[in-house]
Formats: structure tokens, sequence, C-alpha cells
């Protein structure tokens, strides 16, 4: 099968490799589209990121058809449309025509959205939702997200907006992006632009001059110390990045403040796979009665080494536009 591998230096290529076969619990996956998210490039660049690295074949989301099954895997039919995040739980990543995964950590791809679209839900989805129901928030909690038209930062405020939260506060750093939050709901005193002076004042300020009770940070390094400031006493900090700087984790110790590191790689540790089925069971029942929409996307090209470069990219150089970037099979 065709697959963009690493090779022993770290640099991507096209390759020609054997096609996976599915073990018992397996099935062979032909994929249709794949997503791309900053880890993919970040595995290349940083420590923390390669140690993850299970697959010279990158690549962590994808829908797909199920063509084959494994001994003992019975809950998929053969021409199943499916979607999953694979991490590194698959025979490789999802830069190639085929993948094989446990039928565990599949769920079946919402019926009214395409291949495209359904590509870019699974980690960033299963991320926010993780967030979301891992927060436990009450109604008159004030939550600060930022980053928040990213691939998680979008299905996190959707999320909310879905449980009819109110005291949302979100940054965007462009007039596009507050248009895209607009769309999903919210109101145009709640976003703020963090390039603008003044951002902890003008954050506060959205907020009743309150500080916040949680802070999703999905930006981390300056951004982490800025979302620590506002936090309350005793508040709780979503750490979804890992870039949380020496400053910021200073000032959330001394306030008593409770960490929530997110990860959806801790539950492969200990092969808790129905937190991957389960979650995306239900973001795919609400996009099907739609309570939520999928993300803004966009398609970059088909299977090859230069669509998976330029996606790299554009996700280093944060020159996305607040779209999913997709690579079609």
């Amino acid at each position: 099968m065709k697959a963009i591998i690493l090779n022993k230096n770290f640099q991507l290529e096209e390759a020609v490799i054997e096609k996976p076969k599915p073990k018992n619990h397996e099935v062979l996956i032909q994929i249709k589209a794949s997503g791309f998210n900053p880890i993919d490039y970040q595995m290349i660049e940083n420590e923390l990121e390669r140690k993850l690295l299970k697959s010279p074949i990158l690549g962590r989301e994808l829908s797909g058809i199920v063509i084959e099954k494994g001994a003992d895997a019975h809950q998929f039919n053969i021409g199943a449309e499916i979607y999953c995040g694979s991490g590194s739980m698959g025979s490789n990543g999802s830069y190639a025509e085929y993948v094989a995964v446990p039928e565990a950590i599949v769920a079946l791809k919402p019926k009214n959205i395409s291949f495209e679209q359904a590509a870019g839900i699974p980690s960033a989805g299963l991320t926010a939702l993780q967030i979301v129901n891992r927060l436990k928030l009450n109604h008159d909690d004030s939550v600060l997200v930022t980053g928040a038209t990213g691939g998680v930062g979008s299905f996190v405020i959707k999320f909310l907006i879905a449980n009819q939260f109110q005291k949302i506060t979100a940054t965007v750093g462009s007039g596009e992006n507050r248009q895209i939050l607009l769309g999903l709901g919210l109101k145009n005193h709640q976003i703020i632009n963090y390039k603008e002076e003044n951002l902890a004042a003008n954050l506060l300020k959205a907020n009743d001059e309150q500080l916040f009770d949680f802070g999703i940070d999905l930006v981390g390094n300056y951004m982490s110390e800025i979302t620590a400031d506002i936090l309350k006493i005793n508040g709780t900090y979503a750490d979804v990045t890992a870039l949380v700087t020496k400053d910021a984790h200073e000032t959330l110790f001394n306030k008593g403040t409770v960490i929530m590191n997110i990860s959806n790689y801790s539950y492969s540790m200990n092969k808790d796979y129905q937190y991957y089925k389960g979650s995306l069971e239900e973001i795919a029942r609400l996009i099907e009665n739609g309570t939520i929409s999928t993300p803004n996307y966009k398609t970059i090209g088909d299977l090859s080494l230069d669509t998976v470069l330029k996606a790299h990219s554009l996700l280093k150089n944060n020159q996305t536009q607040g779209h999913k970037l997709i690579m079609k099979h």
C-alpha cells in the first residue's frame, strides 16, 4: 500500500509497504479521508511528543470503510462507514491507504456527513468532550477558553453552548475568527482579541470584572500566564498543551489551583477503548440530531508527500484560518 513514512533521519518520504492484516479483534479499514493535527509535526520536532511515536507512519484520525475483519471482530459489517481516532493503537498511522485497528475504538460515521467532514472530528472532538465532561461545570460557573477557534476550541464552544452554559469568554486573533465564534452562538462581548492591549483587563471586563472559575487553555506559553493571573483562588486550569510556563505554574500553585491534564493518550495506555468508541458515538448522535455542527474543513490534497508537507507547514505557522485540514485518500 502507499504510505507517507518517517525515515531513519526523521524525514518524511513516500513509500510502498505491505498492507496490514487485521488481528482477531481488529478491523481493516480502507481510509477515505484523514485529518491533520499539530502533534503530527510535533512528533518530528519535539522530544516530548516523539516519545509517543509508535509507527513510522503519522496521522491520528480517519474515516473509511471496513473491508476485512479479524476472526473475533463482530461489531461491524463489511462495507460499514466508520470513523475513529487511531492514535498509537493501529497497525500504522492514517497517512496510508489502509489501517488495522481494534474494533473497540471504532464508531459508525454520522450518517448525514461526508468522509471528509468525519475525518476532522476524532482528535479534536474526543479532547473537547473529555474537557467538558471532566470539568463538571455548573451553569453559574465562568469559563475562559483560549484559542477558541482551533479544532479543540471550536468543539469546546459547541459543547458548552449545546449544554446551555452562558458565562463563556473566548479569545481570538482575527476578525475572521470572531465571525466564526459569532456563528457558533457567542455574543460579541464574550469574544476578546488577544492581540489587543490590556488583555487580562479586557478578559475580566468580559466576565463582569470577576475572576474566572475555570480556564481551558488551548494555547499555552504566554497565554498560560494570562489564564493563571485571572483565575480565582482554588479555580481549575485545564491544561491541554503541556506548555505551561514556569511563571504560570508558580501562580497556579500559589492560588491552590486544580490543574487538570487533558490527554486522550492516557486511555490508550490502559486500553480503555470504550472511552474512544463511546465518545465518538455520543458525538455522532449530537451531529445527527443537529445539536452540534461539524468543523469547518479544507481538503488540501490527496494522499501524497506534498499534501502532508503543506499541511504541516500550515499548522506550524498557524495559517489554517479556523479550518480543519483534511487529506483525501
